[in-house]
């Protein structure tokens, strides 16, 4: 095997691992409605979290844009290649946190995610591939326009569904009775 396919075949790899690893702590492979969406956009939903893609997706985007500037500025000798595995570990060990019984206690014990039961594996892998589009756009975009994209994507997301990846991390680590009134409507 040639060097420069190792660190694509090892983020394969760990992506197929974080895939089994959800099936076997028992995370439904796809939505138990029995079929499968490219998106589903309501977020209020047992199907939430379930399909291709929703309104979480962005966040795991923004994950990517993250990710690549974070290994640019602290590894950017690395090869790319090996970057992104770095980033793909990390993505799917957030993926296998997020789905513990731990955290999807603590999202419906502070967040307006009342019903969260965790990701399909389905929706958990197409996280994972949203960060490593995230990851693609940063390094084609200039930094200027990644910050763009992500604060994009933070303003639509707060107006659309009163949420967002700095809104869902606050609340997850500090939650803020004021934003989960907020988000839920008050």
């Amino acid at each position: 095997m040639q060097s420069r396919a190792l660190p694509h075949v090892l983020s394969f790899l760990l992506i197929l691992g974080t895939a089994l690893y959800l099936l076997w702590i028992g995370r439904v492979p796809i939505c138990e409605c029995g079929y499968i969406k490219l998106w589903h956009g309501e977020t209020m939903s047992s199907e939430n979290s379930q399909h291709i893609s929703d309104w979480y997706t962005p966040s795991h985007i923004i994950h990517g844009l993250l990710f690549y500037w974070a290994l640019w500025l602290v590894a950017r000798r690395l090869d790319l290649g090996w970057r992104l595995t770095i980033a793909t570990a990390i993505e799917c060990a957030w993926e296998i946190v997020e789905n513990s019984d731990a955290v999807i206690q603590r999202y419906r014990e502070v967040t307006i995610s009342l019903n969260y039961y965790g990701d399909s594996v389905l929706n958990a892998t197409a996280d994972i591939f949203a960060m490593v589009i995230g990851f693609g756009l940063a390094r084609v975009l200039p930094i200027w326009a990644s910050i763009a994209l992500a604060l994009f994507f933070e303003v639509l997301t707060a107006i659309v569904i009163r949420d967002g990846l700095a809104l869902n991390v606050v609340m997850l680590f500090f939650p803020i009775e004021a934003i989960l009134e907020w988000q839920a409507g008050g």
